[in-house]
C-alpha cells in the first residue's frame, strides 16, 4: 500500500502540478491584468506540489529503508535530487531580490534554470517509477495523456504569446498604441 500511496503522490506532484505551476508562471503573467494573480497562482500551485512531494519523498525514503539489498539507484539519485531543487526553490522565495534590484537577473535565471531541471527530471523519474513498480498499463498510458494535453497546453500557449509579442512590437514601432 505505501509503494502505491508514494507513486501517486509524487505523480502527482512532480509530474502534473509542478509542470502546471511553470505553466502559471511562464504564461498567465503574460496576460494584461493578471499581475499579481498568477504570481500567486504560481506560487500556491509549486507549494502544494512540494508538500505532496515532501510526503512522497518521505515514503520513498521509508520503502528504501524496510528495503534492504534493493535498491533502485536511479529513481533513488533522481529523488534526491528533485527534493534538493525543490527545497532551494522553496527557500529562494525568501531571499528573492525585487524587481529592480541589479542581482533580479542573477536570480531569475538561476529560478528558471532550477524549475525547468526539477520538470524534466521529475518526469522522468515518474517513468523510473512506473519501471519499478509495473502498475497497470492505464496508469502509464493516463499519464502519458495528462502530461502530453499538458505539453499541449504549453504549446498553445506559447504560440499565442508570441503571437501577442509581436503584434504588440508592430504596433509599438509604428508609433501606434500598446493596447
Amino acid at each position: 500500500m505505501i509503494l502505491q500511496i508514494h507513486g501517486i503522490l509524487n505523480v502527482v506532484s512532480w509530474g502534473i502540478m509542478f509542470p502546471i505551476g511553470v505553466i502559471m508562471a511562464r504564461y498567465v503573467k503574460k496576460f494584461p491584468g493578471c499581475d499579481p494573480v498568477w504570481f500567486y497562482l504560481h506560487v500556491s500551485c509549486q507549494i502544494v506540489a512540494y508538500i505532496l512531494g515532501v510526503a512522497g519523498w518521505g515514503t520513498g525514503m521509508k520503502l528504501g529503508s524496510k528495503s534492504k539489498g534493493v535498491t533502485y539507484l536511479t529513481h533513488r539519485n533522481l529523488g534526491i535530487t528533485l527534493f534538493t531543487f525543490a527545497t532551494l526553490q522553496m527557500f529562494a522565495l525568501f531571499v528573492r531580490p525585487k524587481k529592480d534590484n541589479k542581482y533580479r537577473i542573477c536570480w531569475d535565471i538561476y529560478h528558471r534554470c532550477i524549475g525547468y531541471s526539477i520538470i524534466v527530471m521529475g518526469i522522468i523519474n515518474v517513468f523510473k517509477g512506473f519501471e519499478i513498480l509495473k502498475p497497470g498499463y492505464h496508469w502509464r498510458t493516463s499519464y502519458i495523456a495528462v502530461i502530453s494535453s499538458i505539453g499541449g497546453v504549453a504549446i498553445l500557449l506559447e504560440i499565442c504569446t508570441r503571437i501577442l509579442y509581436f503584434r504588440n512590437k508592430n504596433k509599438t514601432s509604428d508609433g501606434s498604441s500598446n493596447c
